[in-house]
Parts: structure tokens; sequence; C-alpha cells
């Protein structure tokens, strides 16, 4: 029987409502990850699973020390322990954005399964039991090695990459786009893969072989009709931001005032990334922006997009090399 590390940040997944038909004012944090194991049995028939309680909040308050935390605890015990792979509990605002941190930098191929519910445990026909079920059962399976950081999620295996939240309610909340799942847990309960992630990842990310102690500050502006760029102003004139990701309409664009003011963030040393607020394709260079020598976002979201600048300043201060990372993560 495998070893698996099971860790718990709460999230909805871990609420108490008032009663069986509370699916909105619902307390987070509420239930310990030793509940999980005894109120769901067959959870111990699938692994032998080690409980970590990291923390026990509604996503919304996760941090990036969260994160940096997430990433040592798993590499002691994956690298250093021996478990076979890992389940992390977690709630599902932010959850995508956890999940695409740690696939850029966990130095392990081992699994890795980030898991939630979008009603809580004790909510009648909550999704918050078969969801971590499956989420070990991935974890398990030797097909999730080397796949990265998976999201385990109504009956369906994603990638961390292009995993997001897609309904604010409904149990087929996560969705990813146009590429799709990589896999389904069926009916049988059985593992099965269609495709796996083509970007680099965990053991072939550079980002996986560097110390992580601190993240810089990358704020994300979002875009608009009549849009005036004084918010972006601002955060240049603040002096406490190392990057801006604008969430563009349409294909990456943005008002003329804002394009001024991203130019005057950019000439100030700050890193502008395009993306889109669309949802779906690509962000690519295009010649009116050429003199703003902004960062294409390829077809990462803004909040993912957020990620990958915040790791590449780590590493790099030209815009060029930057570019380069959007080109292959």
């Amino acid at each position: 029987m495998k070893k698996i590390l099971l860790i718990t940040l709460g999230g909805t997944i871990s609420a108490q409502g008032h009663n069986r038909l509370d699916l909105k004012d619902y307390t987070s944090g509420l239930l310990q990850g030793e509940f999980y194991l005894e109120n769901i049995p067959e959870l111990k028939e699938i692994a032998e699973i080690k409980v970590l309680q990291v923390d026990n909040v509604s996503s919304t308050q996760i941090k990036g020390t969260h994160w940096i935390k997430l990433k040592n605890d798993m590499e002691y015990y994956l690298n250093e322990k021996g478990l076979d792979g890992a389940v992390i509990t977690h709630g599902t605002n932010t959850l995508e954005e956890t999940a695409y941190f740690l696939h850029l930098t966990i130095n392990s191929s081992k699994p890795i399964v980030l898991v939630g519910s979008q009603r809580p445990y004790t909510a009648i026909s909550s999704d918050a039991q078969l969801n971590l079920i499956n989420a070990v059962r991935v974890a398990v399976h030797p097909d999730s090695y080397g796949k990265g950081v998976l999201v385990a999620f109504n009956n369906k295996i994603h990638s961390a990459r292009e995993v997001t939240k897609t309904d604010t309610y409904d149990v087929n909340g996560f969705q990813s786009g146009i590429f799709g799942c990589l896999g389904y847990i069926d009916a049988a309960h059985e593992i099965i893969y269609y495709r796996e992630p083509s970007r680099r990842h965990t053991i072939n990310s550079e980002f996986s072989r560097i110390p992580i102690n601190s993240l810089p500050n990358v704020e994300i502006v979002y875009s608009y009709a009549g849009s005036n760029g004084n918010l972006i102003n601002y955060i240049v004139e603040s002096n406490q931001y190392h990057g801006i990701v604008i969430a563009g309409t349409g294909a990456g664009r943005f008002s003329k005032d804002e394009e001024e003011a991203l130019r005057n963030a950019v000439e100030k040393g700050i890193h502008v990334v395009r993306s889109s607020r669309v949802g779906n394709g690509r962000v690519i260079d295009i010649k009116p922006y050429d003199r703003l020598k902004a960062i294409s976002g390829d077809n990462l979201n803004p909040q993912k997009a957020r990620i990958l600048l915040l790791l590449s300043l780590l590493l790099y201060s030209d815009r060029e090399s930057i570019q380069n990372v959007f080109h292959h993560y």
C-alpha cells in the first residue's frame, strides 16, 4: 500500500453549514485533517495516509507564504521521507493558483493532487467525500507520475497549468479550456489518462532548483471600456511592485491611457505582461505595442501569468529572458 501525505488547508471541503441545505452561509475550516480519515474509511483502503494540517482557512486567505511552506513540506516528505505522493485539500477560489505555483516549483516527479469541493462537507449531495477519495486514487496511480501537479475534481483530472474555476457553485466548477482535462476517474474507479502536459514543470522546471524564501510583488490590473490608467500610475508611484500583469481586452489590448501608464511603468523598471480577460486563446506580440516592450503572456490567464512572472523575477531582470520563460512554461 502506497504512503500518501494528506495536507489540509481548509476551504469548503472542510466546511460545516447550519443545516444540510446550507450551500452558501457555511463556515470553512471547521474540519481537521484527521476527521477525513475517521469519517471516510474508504481512504484507508486506498493508501496509508499521513495527515499534515498546514492551515484551516478559506482559500481567499492563501498567500505566498502558504505556497512556500507547501513546497518545502512536500519536498521534505516526498524526497527525504520517501512518501509516494501528496494530496492537498484546498478552497476552490484560489486552488488553481496554488496548484500552478507548485507545478512550477516542486522538485519531485511524484504525484501531487489538489482537491476541494463546491459544497460544504455537511451539505446534502456534497461533492467533498467523493472528490477526496478520487484525489487519493489519482495520487496512488502509477500513470500519475511525471505529469506535474494535478487537480482532481468532479471525476476529472486536470493539469495545474490549464485548469481554472469557471462556476461559483456548480459541482462541475473546474474546466481546462479548449484543451480539456488530462483524464478521468470513471464509474469503475479506474484512472484513465488521454494526454500529458507538454510545457515544462516540476523536476524539469528551473524554478524547482532554486531556494525560494520570498516572492516579488506583482499586481494584476483589469482593463475595461473607458479605463484611465490611474491604477497603473498608482502602482508605479508606490515603488512597491516589480511587475504588472494587465488583464487586457480581447487579445491582450487596453486603452490609450493604460498604454501610456504602462509605458511609464516599463521605463521605471517594472516588467509588464500582457494577458487576456477572455479566458481562451494566446496573447502574442502585435505591432501597435512594439514600443511598449511588454511580455506576451501566451494563453495563461492573468492570475497564472502573475505567478509565472513573479517566479521569473527571481532569476531574470531582462525582458528577453522572461519572455523566453513564457514560451516554455
